[in-house]
């Protein structure tokens, strides 16, 4: 999200890093200036990545109109980034009952393996389209004429194993600090923050190089080691 001089506006939206701009092809990010770029998380939080990974854990929601202007510039992002960047999402309902059953929908889309099909275009149906995409019945409805199986859908949708997603991410939201979204948080340290999602983006790279950056420094040299 925005920093909090929008939040008032913007009410969706979560603090993220600021960058300066038209830096060289190929340089190294600067150093992230805490409370300027990123906010450091008073307890680290453990990633869901294997080791030599760097978790980019966004926290959104397919309601947010914000998210969904934020999602194909993330996308696009992500496929710039090295091997060792992961990202990882977790959806939340910030308190509204809308909300709550996107969340239950993304996860059922995770389970019966038609996210990759309908994630943009679910944003594409609520926010373009404007379809009431906000219960059990027209979800279902809309995930079976647009290619994926409603039966499914809705045996995911009500699982117990839906309902728990849907219920942690809402905690995980509280125990990150999150105050809006979309939200990043690097390596489960860095909140970033910014005043625009391109800069929320530039920040994050300037997070991730300062967390391999760490991470070289605490690998014992090969020389050392002999």
């Amino acid at each position: 999200m925005f920093r909090r001089t929008l939040a008032s506006r913007l009410p969706c939206l979560l603090a993220v890093l600021a960058v300066a701009a038209g830096a060289p092809a190929g340089a190294q990010p600067a150093p992230p200036v805490a409370t300027q770029d990123y906010r450091l998380l008073a307890v680290p939080q453990p990633t869901a990545t294997g080791p030599g990974k760097i978790e980019v854990l966004e926290f959104f929601s397919y309601g947010c109109p914000h998210c969904n202007e934020f999602y194909p510039l993330l996308n696009a992002w992500l496929i710039k980034q090295p091997k060792d960047v992961v990202l990882r999402r977790e959806a939340l309902s910030l308190g509204r009952e809308a909300w709550v059953n996107l969340a239950r929908a993304y996860y059922a889309l995770k389970v019966t393996g038609d996210l990759p099909k309908l994630d943009a275009a679910l944003f594409h149906a609520l926010h373009e389209e404007h379809l009431p995409l906000f219960d059990e019945q027209h979800l279902a409805e809309w995930v079976g004429k647009h290619g994926g199986d409603a039966g499914n859908f809705t045996a995911a949708y009500v699982s117990f194993g839906v309902n728990n997603q849907t219920v942690q991410a809402d905690a995980m939201a509280q125990t990150y600090t999150v105050e809006g979204i979309p939200a990043l948080i690097i390596d489960g340290r860095y909140l970033v923050l910014g005043d625009s999602h391109e800069q929320m983006l530039a920040n994050a790279d300037k997070a991730i190089a300062a967390v391999r950056s760490a991470a070289k420094a605490r690998t014992p040299r090969a020389d050392k080691a002999k």
